[in-house]
């Protein structure tokens, strides 16, 4: 039996495999027309009836399942398969634990799959119908063979077929091959290269072409790569074609430049599998040389499309900028495109370190059509480099480059590192990604100790830091990330002196697993990469996971260690998650990572592991079926370091560039793992300062430093950088100068011919604008001869090099045209050649006016004037010249353009230009002048930018201490072999007897040996072998005089004093002489001096001198009589003298004498208690008065005392009450109000405390406190006194201020309105009786009447206007007498004020009209009435009323008629009475006599009560 179950298993799996392997088939034919579904569905029936025999299978009860065909054959069917169970995503382990989830793994639906296999339905429809046709004919001999029964036989039987069973086998495999190769899907194969594209170099600005021939089934798609960066044809026709013709591919690359060297890589797939090859193209670049000949390749070719040549030229380019971190940097250039097209625009494209930019939030580029512009936004490190500007044409393209480098910005706490830079994400996973960084180029005052990593998720604000401990290595693997979202990081450095700023933040990366990731990067224009293969899920479902493979350490440092892992082949479809375990070196004992929660990526960093020892480690698989067997070890694995430090770079050698740069050359690390890059630092020679020359490492092994000091010694050094670290820094190159480096001068120009005889000819030229660092040595002419279009070799006419910028051509044929170029020469070679002059016949000159001066050149540029010289021409004409003419214009300005700088000939071969505009360009030209007439113009000279170069610096003049006049010209911009020309009129100085010349490094002197009217003139000086740095300064006879004073004040110097002598009285009546000088040295010396004797120190004089601040001082404790006279100081400090004096005589000197002996009294009189501040008065914001005073040196014991008019006030009196004292000050408020409190009596209940009883109104000062007050102080060291006359003008003074402070305290004027009229009212803080007010109406004072009154009332100074009228408008003041001139305040009754007060003051007069004559009850009527009943009631009420009102009574409301009963009378208007006969218990009620008119209404009301005596007697009863 087990041979047959074995049987039937195979053909199980069998038929399995077949529905599995037609199924991707059977859905491609599911959409093709109805002749390919009848075929397909012909051959499904012949499978079908040949995979399912008629098979017998015993079940539990004996019976066979039977399923006939439409044939009629019989078929038995398998047990249908237990239906699959709910699906879960809980992986557990063995013990049927939950351990974590499983995420699913994606799958392709049918559509899906439908859109990539629709590119190829119609190359394999025609292709299926014919292989269905040719596989019917082979399956019914196999369906024969493959007729099968499965029956219980004996164990002989059993044996006996063995034989039989075997061949069947061998059959059943046979015919599966042949199966394979007659079905269609069987044929397909995937793609090959049977050619393949090859290599090629080619010189820029050509086209090349990519070839290669590909086979494959189905119809392979094909894809180009440059740099693995797909290429897209069609978005670039211009530069790329790309075509596919019977399987042949190729790719054009049009107009080749430089960047476009690169490998290329054709990828071509189809559905069974994909193949790629690369191939290398390198562009070359012409170099610079000579003129390039007409059969030579030109960098631009003609464009077709448009029919031109295309020129490009880049102008106003960006220089090489520096910037700071967090600053905003602009960069840009203006391109200009010959010619025009309408409607095209270059493309133009910016690179740093030759890979392009693309626009973001740090990079914003502009293109206006003429100006490309690169905007750097918050500058980091990470855009230090080389910027490149391309601008790409039809013809061909051009490039600008220059250097941009980022300083660090300043650290926060000093000695911190700074930030480090390029943070970068790699092998990103579902929760697992591998940060990398760069070291800074600064560590700070230490040795950076490691570095700390934080991360953010996308969308949040809140960084964590990733790692406790900081990692020395450039490199850390992040775990914990959530699957699914997006993160960024950054890095800081952290040293001794504390932590960095933060570095830029990384791009945002999403933890997802890379294959899901590469399939939503990839486009539809992508091709896709992979396989397609369909499988079906029962048989993996509940599958525990296989083994893992490949495991093994990718990194490995002393704070972790990264494994790696492929997943297993058997999986299932629900996705699996990893267990990490270790080991020990040496034990068995395996011990699980992770227990926490599995991992989803196969990816796994392990830390905290012990350093120096050796692990192994192993992987698990889990799903929801359980935990798989461990993968196989990886074997020993040390925990440390893997990466080493890299080696020191070879020793660097410095070599001069430009005037700020140098160029540094070293040799490359040894041996280095990974290198990052190099670090370049310098440092002033002489200083242990070394300053970082990039912040970005450089992987080349030549750098440029900029922006170093011109004419500074300079030493550089390398560090090399990887992962694990920094190097050690080279050695120290040999120190340099930053000077610009010799090379050799550009092209002369301007080649002219100022002179011609029958065989000879004179020519001219300009020396070159540069002349590459060092002095013009000489210039070399070549000549060739022109006849029509021909024209001859060139041939040398000098073999010695001429020293002058004109030649005389010798030995010529006359009436011969000739060219001539020019070469100039310095010790660094000779230069190009100059561009050939016209075509210049050799015949005699004729003209009788002069040629055309020569030697034209410019000096002392400045942004407003500029100096032009030049020589005579070499041809006079007939008569000698006596003049020249200057004519300038702007560069950009026509031949009409041209105008004279002066009107006046001038005599001169200099002029110096003024007027010009700082910014434009000029060209110059010069003519002479003779007595024939001005002769044609010279070369033009030029053109010439009117701008003042940075750092220009202008000669001056400087005496020295001697007295030595000499002018001062400085250069910082010297280079080798520079020197400084002097000249006096712009001729070189030959007579040495007036002038000495000094130079020193970059400062040259000129010392005027005996300055005088001689030496008038214009002295310039020249540094040789620079862009023109000159200077000039004109000695006038008005400033030689100057300068000739302040020689003579240097020779004969006198000690400058800042103070002359002065006196001032200091305590004890002691004087002090003093005076204070500018300046002195430490040898200066004083002698001090009374009426012409010197004094020296002892008793009587004490002397001071401090020569730090120059103050001298002399002290005398008195002034006597025999002091009077002339106190001198002397002063001599070296050659310098000074000398002060102060004369005190006379009555100045007795007075001052008086005033010693009193601050000496004054002295004493401190030494006990006394007065600080004499007794005085002062008025308060309250108006209150008060005498005040301060004491000083006091004790508790001692006695203070007050009195008024000599009579003491002692402590019972009530003005002690007005007395306090406080800190030091003593007051007396003489406005005090004081209760005089009485003794209490036995039957008074106790008084209320004074303070709490208010105080009557009265004055704060009233005549009664007229009077001499005094204070007097004295204990056992002294008394002192102090007085107050408060009387007459005293008195008068106190009322002044008062009457100030009333008067300020006075608010603005305000108006109100009343019955009568209006009130203007102003409000003081206090009103004395006294105080004079006064009002004015339009200026003039208002006249006391009954309509117009003033006054005060409490503290408010009133004016009332009764029944106002228009008269009564206008601007009203208010004149308050403030103890001087008086204090006005003015208010305009006028406009909308009159208007307002005006209204209010009617509506109030009617209100008080409509009060006063309004009907009310007056009197007369009781508020009850208790009458008998019986009796007769009468009431009268008096009424009041204008006009008489109306009368009415009520009871009860109810209004009452006048009757038989109830008799009513009004009479005279005035009495309105109520009679009521013998009244009644009904009569009792509320009564109301009610009076109205046209003013208002009013009810007298009473109530009756009515009461019988009998009743009355029967209730007491």
């Amino acid at each position: 039996m087990s041979g047959s179950v074995q049987v039937v298993q195979k053909l199980q799996h069998q038929r399995q495999e077949q529905q599995q392997h037609h199924y991707e088939s059977s859905y491609h034919l599911s959409t093709k027309s109805s002749v390919s579904q009848q075929a397909f569905s012909a051959l499904k029936t012949t499978e079908t009836t040949s995979r399912r025999q008629k098979t017998v299978v015993k079940t539990k009860k004996g019976q066979e399942t039977v399923v006939k065909t439409k044939k009629g054959q019989e078929v038995f069917k398998l047990s249908p398969l237990p239906k699959r169970a709910k699906r879960t995503y809980l992986a557990m382990d063995t013990d049927k634990e939950v351990i974590g989830y499983v995420i699913p793994v994606f799958r392709a639906n049918h559509d899906v799959v439908r859109g990539l296999m629709e590119s190829q339905e119609e190359d394999v429809t025609e292709e299926g119908i014919n292989y269905v046709a040719m596989r019917n004919l082979f399956v019914r001999e196999a369906k024969e063979a493959m007729h099968v029964r499965v029956e219980k036989k004996t164990r002989t039987t059993h044996i006996r077929e063995s034989a039989e069973r075997m061949q069947l086998s061998r059959t059943i495999d046979e015919w599966t091959e042949f199966r394979k190769k007659m079905n269609p899907d069987s044929l397909t194969h995937p793609p090959e290269f049977i050619i393949k594209p090859r290599g090629q170099t080619v010189w820029e600005g050509k086209n090349l072409k990519l070839h290669c021939t590909v086979a494959g089934w189905p119809k392979p798609r094909i894809a180009w790569y440059k740099n693995n960066v797909l290429i897209d044809a069609k978005a670039h026709p211009d530069k790329y074609t790309a075509e596919s013709n019977y399987n042949m591919h190729s790719l054009e690359i049009k107009n080749c430049d430089f960047l476009d060297t690169a490998q290329y890589r054709a990828s071509v797939l189809n559905v069974k599998g994909e193949s790629s090859s690369v191939a290398t193209v390198v562009v070359k670049r012409f170099q610079d040389g000579e003129e390039a000949g007409p059969l030579d390749p030109k960098p631009h070719g003609f464009c077709p499309e448009h029919g031109v040549t295309f020129r490009t030229t880049i102008i106003d380019k960006f220089e090489v900028a520096f910037g700071s971190e967090g600053e905003t940097l602009s960069l840009g250039c203006t391109v200009i495109i010959y010619p025009t097209v309408k409607k095209y625009q270059p493309d133009v494209v910016w690179y740093r370190n030759s890979v392009p930019l693309k626009p973001s939030k740090w990079i914003h580029t502009h293109w206006s059509g003429e100006r490309a512009t690169l905007t750097l936004v918050h500058l980091n490190k990470e855009d230090e480099g080389m910027y490149t500007l391309r601008v790409n044409t039809k013809s061909g393209f051009d490039t600008y480059s220059a250097y941009v480098f980022v300083r660090d910005s300043e650290v926060e706490v000093e000695g911190v590192p700074v930030a480090p830079l390029d943070v970068r994400c790699h092998d990103a996973n579902k929760d697992y990604v591998v940060v990398t960084w760069k070291q800074p180029a600064v560590e700070g005052s230490s040795s950076i100790l490691g570095y700390y990593i934080d991360r953010c998720e996308v969308g949040t604000h809140h960084w964590a830091q990733c790692n406790d401990n900081p990692v020395k290595y450039a490199r850390y693997p992040v775990t914990g990330l959530v699957e699914g979202r997006s993160y960024i990081f950054r890095v800081r450095a952290v040293n001794m002196a504390g932590v960095s700023r933060s570095s830029r933040v990384s791009e945002a990366v999403v933890a997802m697993d890379p294959s899901d990731r590469a399939r939503l990067r990839a486009g539809p224009s992508a091709p896709w990469t992979g396989m397609i293969k369909f499988t079906e899920e029962d048989p993996t479902v509940g599958v525990i996971p296989g083994e893992p493979t490949d495991v093994v350490v990718t990194e490995a440092t002393k704070s972790y260690v990264v494994l790696a892992w492929k997943p297993p082949v058997q999986r299932g479809h629900e996705g699996v998650m990893y267990y990490i375990e270790k080991c020990i070196s040496g034990s068995d004992t395996w011990q699980r990572v992770n227990t926490g929660m599995p991992v989803k990526s196969p990816r796994f960093a392990l830390f905290d592991l012990a350093e120096g020892k050796a692990y192994n480690f192993r992987v698990r698989c889990c799903n929801s079926a359980g935990v798989g067997e461990p993968s196989v070890a990886t074997g020993e694995t040390t925990v440390a370091d893997k990466l080493d430090l890299p080696s020191a770079p070879g020793s660097p050698v410095a070599t001069r560039n430009t005037d700020t740069s140098v160029v540094v050359f070293w040799a490359a690390s040894k041996n280095v793992v990974h290198l990052v890059g190099y670090y370049i630092e310098c440092s002033v020679v002489g200083t242990d300062v070394w300053m970082p020359c990039n912040n970005k490492p450089v992987k080349q092994t030549r750098f440029v430093c900029h922006g170093l000091t011109t004419g500074a010694n300079y030493v550089f050094r390398v560090k090399a950088v990887n992962a694990a670290g920094y190097s050690q820094s080279s050695s120290s190159s040999e120190a340099v100068v930053v000077q610009a480096a010799i090379a050799i001068p550009g092209k002369p120009t301007g080649v002219t011919l100022v002179e011609a005889v029958k065989d000879c000819m004179v020519l001219s030229w300009t020396a070159p604008a540069k002349n590459g660092g060092a002095d013009i040595r000489g210039y070399f002419v070549d000549y060739r001869t022109v006849k029509g279009d021909v024209v001859g070799k060139w041939h040398e006419m000098n073999h010695k090099a001429l020293t002058t910028t004109t030649y005389k051509a010798e030995n010529l044929k006359e009436n011969v045209f000739y060219q001539f170029q020019v070469r100039a020469m310095n010790m660094a070679g000779v230069s190009k050649a100059s561009l050939p002059s016209a075509a210049l016949e050799c015949k005699e000159w004729t003209i009788t006016v002069p040629g055309g001066p020569i030697g034209l050149h410019v000096l002392e540029v400045r942004d407003t004037s500029a100096v032009i010289l030049w020589e005579p021409p070499t041809f006079n004409g007939r008569t000698p010249v006596n003049g020249y003419y200057l004519d300038l214009k702007e560069t950009s300005a026509g031949e009409e353009g041209w105008k004279a700088a002066h009107e006046k000939v001038n005599k001169n071969k200099y002029m110096k230009v003024t007027g010009l505009k700082a910014g434009t360009s000029y060209v110059f030209r010069v003519r002479a002048q003779n007595l024939a007439g001005v002769g044609k113009p010279s070369a033009v000279l030029g053109p010439i930018l009117a701008q003042t170069r940075p750092g220009t610096k202008e000669i001056y003049v400087d005496v020295d201490d001697d007295g030595v006049i000499s002018m001062v010209f400085e250069c910082s911009e010297m280079k080798e072999g520079s020197q400084f020309i002097w000249s006096k009129n712009y001729k070189a100085i030959t007579d040495t007897s007036r002038l000495t010349i000094v130079t020193e490094k970059g400062k040259s002197r000129a010392i005027f040996n005996s300055p005088s009217l001689e030496d008038l003139g214009i002295f310039s000086c020249v540094v040789t072998n620079t862009d023109g740095i000159s200077s000039s300064y004109t000695l006038t006879e008005e400033g030689l005089k100057r300068l000739l004073d302040i020689s003579y004040d240097h020779k004969f110097p006198v000690i400058p004093f800042k103070n002359q002598m002065a006196m001032e009285l200091l305590e004890k009546g002691r004087v002090r002489f003093w005076t204070q000088v500018e300046k002195c040295t430490s040898a200066c010396q004083v002698e001090y001096v009374f009426n012409d004797v010197i004094v020296t120190q002892g008793k009587k004089y004490t002397m001071n001198f401090d020569k730090t601040t120059g103050i001298i001082e002399m002290f005398m404790d008195s002034l006597e009589v025999t002091d009077e006279g002339t106190f001198t100081f002397n002063l001599v400090d070296g050659k310098a003298k000074g000398t002060t004096s102060l004369v005190l005589i006379g009555d100045e000197f007795r007075a001052l004498q008086k005033k010693s002996e009193f601050e000496r009294a004054e002295w004493v009189r401190k030494q006990g208690p006394h007065f600080v501040e004499y007794l005085d008065f002062t008025v308060t914001e309250e108006c209150n008065v008060l005498l005040k005073c301060k004491i000083g040196n006091v004790k508790p014991e001692t006695e203070i005392t007050w009195s008024k008019d000599c009579i003491e006030i002692r402590e019972d009196d009530e003005d002690a009450k007005k007395i306090e004292r406080k800190d030091g000050e003593l007051t007396f408020n003489i406005g005090k109000w004081v209760i005089k409190q009485e003794k209490e009596t036995e039957k008074e209940e106790k008084k209320r405390p004074a303070e709490d009883v208010p105080p009557p109104p009265r004055a704060k000062i009233s005549k009664n406190d007229i009077g001499v007050y005094e204070v007097f102080l004295r204990d056992e060291r002294g008394k002192d006194k102090s007085k107050f006359s408060m009387t007459d003008a005293g008195y008068q003074a106190v009322m002044n201020e008062l009457f100030r402070v009333i008067a300020n305290s006075s608010s603005g004027i305000k108006v109100v309105s009343t019955e009568h009229g209006i009130i203007l009212y102003s409000m003081v803080t206090y009103c004395h009786e006294d105080v004079r007010v006064n009002w004015l109406h339009k200026d003039a004072k208002i006249a006391a009447s009954e309509r117009v009154k003033s006054g005060v009332t409490g503290e408010q100074l009133w004016l009332k206007i009764n029944e106002p009228t228009e008269k009564d408008k206008g601007k009203y003041t208010m004149d308050i007498f403030d103890g001087k001139d008086g204090l006005k305040r003015a208010f305009e009754l006028t406009g909308q004020a009159w208007q307002e007060a005006f209204e209010e003051f009617q509506r109030l007069k009617a209100a008080a009209i409509a009060e006063r004559n309004r009907a009310r009850v007056i009197g007369g009527l009781p508020d009850v009435v208790a009458i008998q009943e019986g009796k007769s009631l009468n009431l009268t009420g008096n009424v009041w009323g204008e006009p008489v009102p109306e009368v009415s009574w009520t009871k009860n409301d109810k209004e009452l008629v006048s009757d038989d009963r109830y008799k009513l009378k009004f009479e005279a208007g005035k009495f309105a009475s109520i009679t009521i006969a013998s009244v009644t218990t009904a009569d009792s009620g509320k009564y109301a006599l009610l009076v109205k008119n046209k003013y208002g209404t009013e009810a007298g009301e009473f109530t009756v009560s009515v009461y019988n005596p009998e009743e009355e007697e029967e209730k007491k009863g």
